[in-house]
């Protein structure tokens, strides 16, 4: 096998995502390692993006962060270098994520800027958003 194959699992977003949200949750990689099954240390080493996690670790982990699993996956068939995916999301997402994929996907961001705008938009987001209520979609005034 090349030593430049690309890998099919994306291990950078699937730990960003793992550690925002037990970040966010205020929860410790134990805690986590015991809600899903996957050891504290496999957590690590993901959310470090040096960990290459099985199959059942990829479902597992995607299933607590209620993420299509697509999000993870590098497609290596038929594609060109410099060739975008398509963002994959569901309509429960919540909003910062799904903003937060696009501008990773976007070429024209460096992965810097599109990091620090995401973390931008999810503390606006999260300053100006109501709890508890759906964004008015078509409300007239």
């Amino acid at each position: 096998m090349a030593q430049s194959a690309k890998s099919l699992v994306n291990t950078i977003e699937l730990g960003r995502s793992i550690k925002r949200k037990r970040e966010a949750m205020k929860l410790s990689l134990r805690d986590v390692a015991d809600e899903t099954g996957v050891s504290a240390s496999t957590l690590s080493r993901i959310e470090n993006g040096t960990g290459k996690p099985d199959a059942d670790n990829i479902a597992s982990l995607t299933t607590w962060l209620n993420m299509p699993i697509e999000r993870v996956m590098n497609s290596a068939r038929g594609k060109s270098d410099g060739e975008i995916s398509p963002v994959v999301y569901f309509p429960h997402e919540a909003m910062p994520d799904i903003v937060e994929a696009h501008l990773r996907a976007d070429r024209n961001l460096s992965p810097e800027t599109a990091k620090s705008l995401a973390e931008l938009f999810r503390v606006a987001y999260t300053q100006f958003s109501v709890p508890g209520t759906a964004p008015a979609r078509g409300r007239k005034k």
